[in-house]
């Protein structure tokens, strides 16, 4: 996203008066706003009863997309703000971007997918009972009888999926033995197949390509460029590249207890009841995980070792600093949802709550909320006095003295810039 060029001055603007929206459509969706905040758009019915998208900037006046179509699905910002979207007209399926449809279409589609820059654009696709990946309006010349679990390279050049490499049968016990699964990459698929196949990864040059797979019954392992590791376990989760290499790790199952390992073995001296989601973050390559010390209790551990805080329902939407030095999370305890940082929870407790954010710096850390009905943000363990009826993910600029707010309040939708220097009798760093 190229926020440097974005408005940071501080205050607020009306973008659309929604009330308006409301009168001028017979049917509108939920929207959704631009990154930048700059824009607003939602799926709609037009004048000839088809759907299509309506978007408005900076309170200029509403504009409708000109093409109209059986169905509009999956209405999206990327992070370049271009605005994309499932469309299906005559019973095919496509996407349009900016209101340019693709050429190729297909009898469905779904998992869009974009690089972070918003550069390349992937979506699983089904034709003629076949499956595959497009990526920018090009799906692989090869097709799958099933197709699964598609991700994209970071640099958006590479796209891998789980496929079925043999059609099979619900009845074919021995040919499900035998290994019908593997990984395809740009539609090519590995050598080996296994009896099952999750989560492809690429490294972060899109190089090489790693899975979890279960080779039979008992054993399970992961796979890299279709090279199984030497060692078999009870169960593994997905694994994930060290940044920059091509070194990977993953969860493991063994006696009973979960720990993380490499391809020699566990690379943790400690052991949970459950481990997964681990990512990485700055420069001495920290690790972060969610785990299970016990049955029931779920934190944070930090290669290897958990915080003390625990909680009895659920932690998810694990979320790091940049230097890798912080982490926060969502948890759920006693039925209500909460934000914890570094170990500690925030003493709010809501109906949702969604993945925090951390400034560049690590100096400020804010969350989305929903409070009776209505969303607001959590800064530093702060609620802010504000009630929205929708909103989207905080940002914060890059120097980490502002954020951005894109939000519904009394419908009219607003971007506003707030000082974090101005707020801070009310939050601590």
């Amino acid at each position: 996203m190229d926020m440097e060029n974005w408005d940071w001055d501080i205050g607020k603007r009306k973008i659309a008066d929604f009330s308006v929206w409301q009168e001028r459509f017979s049917y509108l969706e939920e929207p959704c706003a631009s990154p930048d905040g700059e824009s607003i758009a939602a799926v709609i019915r037009n004048d000839e009863e088809e759907f299509t998208v309506s978007t408005q900037k900076s309170d200029q006046e509403i504009k409708v997309w000109k093409n109209g179509y059986d169905k509009v699905w999956n209405l999206r910002y990327g992070p370049d703000a271009r605005l994309s979207a499932f469309i299906s007209d005559t019973g095919e399926w496509t996407v349009s971007t900016d209101d340019t449809p693709w050429t190729n279409t297909f009898d469905f589609a779904w998992d869009m997918t974009a690089t972070s820059g918003g550069e390349h654009l992937a979506v699983s696709v089904q034709k003629d009972l076949e499956y595959a990946v497009a990526v920018n309006d090009t799906p692989w010349a090869a097709s799958f009888s099933r197709l699964t679990g598609m991700t994209l390279s970071p640099d958006g050049l590479h796209s891998a999926a789980v496929v079925e490499t043999e059609p099979l049968l619900e009845t074919e016990i021995f040919k499900f033995r035998k290994g019908c699964y593997s990984v395809a990459v740009d539609g090519k698929a590995w050598k080996e197949s296994f009896m099952n196949v999750w989560e492809p990864c690429f490294s972060s040059n899109g190089a090489r390509t790693a899975a979890s797979v279960r080779t039979n019954y008992l054993d399970y392992t992961i796979a890299v460029d279709g090279k199984v590791w030497k060692k078999n376990y009870r169960s593994v989760w997905a694994p994930v590249f060290f940044p920059g290499t091509d070194e990977v790790v993953a969860p493991v199952k063994e006696d009973g207890q979960w720990t993380l390992a490499d391809k020699e073995g566990a690379i943790w001296d400690t052991s949970f009841y459950q481990l997964w989601h681990p990512a990485f973050a700055g420069e001495e390559n920290n690790i972060w995980a969610i785990v299970s010390p016990k049955y029931g209790l779920w934190t944070v551990a930090l290669d290897g070792k958990p915080w003390d805080a625990k909680f009895n329902e659920l932690v998810t939407d694990l979320s790091l600093s940049l230097d890798g030095q912080r982490a926060g999370c969502v948890f759920k305890h006693d039925g209500k949802w909460g934000i914890a940082v570094d170990g500690k929870p925030w003493q709010g407790r809501f109906d949702m709550a969604w993945q925090p954010v951390f400034c560049p710096d690590a100096t400020h850390v804010a969350a989305k909320v929903e409070i009776n009905g209505k969303y607001t943000l959590v800064i530093n363990g702060t609620v802010l006095d504000r009630k929205f009826t929708r909103l989207e993910m905080p940002i914060f600029s890059q120097d980490g003295r502002r954020l951005l707010i894109r939000g519904i309040e009394k419908n009219i939708f607003y971007r506003e810039i707030i000082d974090l220097g101005q707020l801070s009798g009310q939050i601590s760093g």
